[in-house]
């Protein structure tokens, strides 16, 4: 059982956290920069352990996101769920991208969470999002490669206080 805390810990931490920033008020001009914080840690623990992130478990997080954001219930939970399978599918390529090709292809990976969302907004009959609805990709992508060499450290010394 504390193996298997300490396995998990840091994912459920970070993924926390993640849900957190998301749900945290911004100013509305501000708003459309916001990036999809859970979605940028779940690429990170995808691409970082193997088999530990699985479908089941992004679904269950994109189920809790839809509780926390009020949206669509299901719709984040596919989102997710597309996002880590490609992650998956991909990972043994993606792991060993140089960091600016890392982050296109995390670039690609948020746009097609972007036209998947854009896919459900047409299914429901709502009107399409402004332009501003493509700036949180853009955003993410910079924002890459700082997430990736803070999880990794996060992840190292939560590696080294499971040993000592």
């Amino acid at each position: 059982m504390n193996a298997n805390r300490d396995r998990y810990g840091p994912i459920l931490i970070t993924l926390v956290v993640a849900m957190v920033l998301t749900i945290v008020p911004l100013p509305a001009m501000v708003q459309p920069l916001r990036p999809y914080w859970v979605a940028l840690v779940l690429v990170y623990w995808c691409l970082e352990t193997q088999d530990m992130v699985g479908l089941g478990g992004a679904f269950a997080t994109g189920l809790i996101l839809d509780l926390l954001t009020g949206s669509l219930l299901g719709m984040h939970g596919l989102t997710l769920v597309i996002l880590v399978y490609l992650v998956t599918r991909f990972r043994a390529r993606l792991r060993f991208f140089p960091p600016w090709q890392q982050a296109l292809s995390v670039l690609a990976l948020l746009i097609n969470d972007r036209i998947v969302v854009l896919w459900i907004i047409g299914l429901r009959g709502d009107p399409f999002p402004p332009v501003s609805f493509w700036l949180a990709p853009v955003v993410g992508t910079f924002l890459w490669p700082w997430i990736f060499l803070l999880l990794d450290r996060y992840r190292g010394r939560a590696r080294q206080r499971s040993t000592v």
